[in-house]
């Protein structure tokens, strides 16, 4: 099976993209591996989310978990504004700690994010 890896990679194969999330400084690190690194076709760094942005997420990630997120709703604003300190706008650490949100949702049967599921979910890291 390996053999019939050596000579092409997942792409030339079955013709299928693939999107690598990281760090910045990530595509440097690939360049180590150069025929990884020169099927990289562009890189791009996300700047911080602002507040805006981090409110529409919110409210998509709270009705992908069928909840309704109400900015004006002390609790919904309290988990927004613990969520905005512990990921300070970055995507990745954003996607990150909804997984964890998801989980301790689902383990204790909750139907509310709080601010002290937020914070718990950043100590399953």
């Amino acid at each position: 099976m390996l053999n019939a890896w050596s000579n092409c990679d997942i792409y030339d194969r079955d013709q299928i993209g693939l999107v690598l999330i990281g760090m910045p400084g990530l595509e440097k690190r690939l360049s180590r591996y150069p025929q990884l690194y020169s099927r990289v076709g562009f890189v791009h760094q996300f700047k911080t989310l602002t507040s805006e942005e981090l409110q529409f997420i919110l409210q998509h990630k709270w009705q992908q978990l069928g909840l309704t997120f109400d900015p004006a709703d002390f609790t919904d604003n309290e988990a927004m504004a613990a969520i905005s300190r512990i990921s300070s706008g970055n995507f990745r650490l954003l996607h990150r700690l909804f997984s964890q949100i998801e989980r301790i949702l689902e383990i204790n049967q909750l139907q509310i994010i709080t601010k002290e599921v937020v914070e718990t979910a950043r100590e399953g890291w």
